[in-house]
């Protein structure tokens, strides 16, 4: 409990919902509106995830919880489902109207990070889930740009949970604003992937062959090396669905 504390009394003085986004490691969360956690209909099948103190955890998220009157003991238990329970209900609201608004507006701000890779020249990311599914893979960060994925920089973001994201978010936006879509162009004096190809083809015709580390051919390995899909709702997004049948009658040529 000790390190879900920032330190600050007035961390306490306000909702309970206030006092986690500020703890430490949470930055990637949104606040969640109260009215669409009072709604039931939102929470549908949420008491089946959270099997431990379910109804204490949501008054206390709600600010409804008289924590005085309970042990010590039970009010970890508590505190814990609370959190637990937080991020199943902020997957589901980061993927309405309002929930992609104000992600829209951290991801604006780059409070998710910036993208690791130089050519992408700082982009944005934005956090997604590799399963759907607690407890089975940790949040990365999403770059629009080279459209692959990253661990966070800081261990407290690397050990949230993937689900309280999902791994329909940052897709979901992007078809919602795609103005936000970031271009693809090349800079200026930098190689684009036809240079590449033209290189490679040149290279194969003078008997040189595809570059290899040892005896295992770098193109062999590409065959093989895992992708990251975009996923909604578990169905690949259309335009990436395309592209990556394309790739795989390339590469099957």
């Amino acid at each position: 409990m000790d390190d879900l504390s920032t330190g600050s009394e007035s961390d306490y003085s306000n909702t309970w919902i206030s006092w986690f986004l500020s703890t430490k490691g949470n930055e990637y969360f949104a606040e969640v509106d109260e009215d669409y956690i009072l709604d039931r209909f939102n929470l549908t099948g949420l008491n089946g995830e959270v099997v431990q103190e379910y109804a204490r955890a949501l008054n206390l998220i709600t600010d409804n919880l008289d924590e005085e009157s309970l042990s010590d003991d039970v009010r970890e238990a508590v505190e814990t489902s609370a959190r637990f329970l937080y991020g199943l209900i902020h997957a589901r609201y980061i993927v309405t109207s309002r929930g992609l608004s104000k992600m829209l507006e951290k991801y604006r701000k780059a409070d998710f990070g910036r993208c690791p890779r130089v050519y992408c020249y700082s982009q944005p990311l934005l956090p997604v889930g590799l399963s759907d599914i607690p407890y089975q893979k940790a949040v990365k960060l999403y770059c629009p740009r080279c459209e692959d994925i990253y661990s966070p920089k800081s261990n407290r973001h690397g050990s949230i949970d993937g689900a309280y994201f999902g791994t329909t978010f940052p897709h979901m936006l992007f078809m919602v604003y795609p103005q936000m879509i970031p271009g693809k162009g090349q800079p200026v004096g930098s190689s684009s992937v036809a240079d590449v190809n033209r290189s490679l083809v040149a290279g194969q015709q003078r008997g040189e062959g595809p570059s290899a580390v040892g005896s295992v051919s770098t193109a062999a390995v590409a065959t093989k090396a895992e992708r990251y899909e975009p996923r909604i709702f578990g169905f690949k997004v259309n335009e990436d669905a395309k592209l990556s049948r394309w790739r795989t009658a390339r590469r099957n040529a």
